[in-house]
């Protein structure tokens, strides 16, 4: 008999873990190998467990789930990777497979689905949907610059400060969630406002909000 897929999740929520844990489990092709919430737990346990796939929240508690998949990439390239969020699919999902997952599946998505990227990922394919592959393919054909959305100039995480501001986060709670200091949320800010040609906090402030409602209809 065959050994199971080995699967690591990364997901800095206890309960999405332990729902995706038992979803997967109950697949006998597949075996949940390990977990971990953060970057450094993530990359100790991969190197331990040796998965065959890892499936990565893009949004992790002091750090991107962005910047996890560019290291895994880099440390194992033969690893299958899965981004999970919550973010829509239509913006987040080409600086994932930028990153170097192979899918992208939205944490709203049916349970069917993460089964079903699994079985993709494996197999070599992508798995992303028609939409943003087309988008991605009208990129590399040079039919789209990649700055449609003045957003898609920051980097993945001026993208992170910039979100966070669009949810009612102060700077200060910024600094806290993304683990790291006022001076350093100060900068990203600076950079954020060049790079999209605002010129006070307050401009910045009503340009996160307004970016963030109009996000589920990217």
């Amino acid at each position: 008999m065959n050994e199971p897929i080995k699967v690591f999740l990364v997901d800095d929520h206890p309960l999405v873990r332990e729902g995706l844990t038992n979803l997967i489990n109950q697949q006998p092709r597949f075996r949940v190998c390990g977990e971990a919430e953060n970057v450094p737990d993530a990359l100790r346990g991969i190197e331990t467990s040796d998965p065959d796939v890892a499936i990565v929240d893009i949004s992790l508690k002091g750090s991107s789930g962005l910047e996890l998949i560019k290291q895994l990439k880099a440390l194992r390239p033969r690893l299958a990777i899965i981004a999970l969020s919550m973010h829509d699919e239509k913006f987040y999902a080409e600086r994932a497979i930028r990153a170097g997952a192979r899918g992208y599946v939205m944490k709203r998505e049916s349970t069917k689905k993460i089964v079903a990227a699994i079985d993709e990922v494996l197999k070599g394919r992508l798995c992303i949907s028609e939409q943003v592959a087309a988008g991605l393919a009208e990129k590399f054909i040079g039919g789209r610059t990649g700055n449609d959305w003045p957003v898609e100039l920051l980097s993945d995480r001026e993208l992170e400060v910039f979100n966070l501001l669009g949810q009612g986060f102060e700077t200060r709670q910024v600094a806290e969630t993304l683990n790291v200091s006022m001076k350093t949320v100060q900068a990203y800010c600076a950079r954020i406002k060049q790079k999209l040609k605002l010129s006070t906090a307050s401009e910045l402030l009503r340009e996160a909000i307004r970016w963030h409602e109009q996000e589920p209809q990217r």
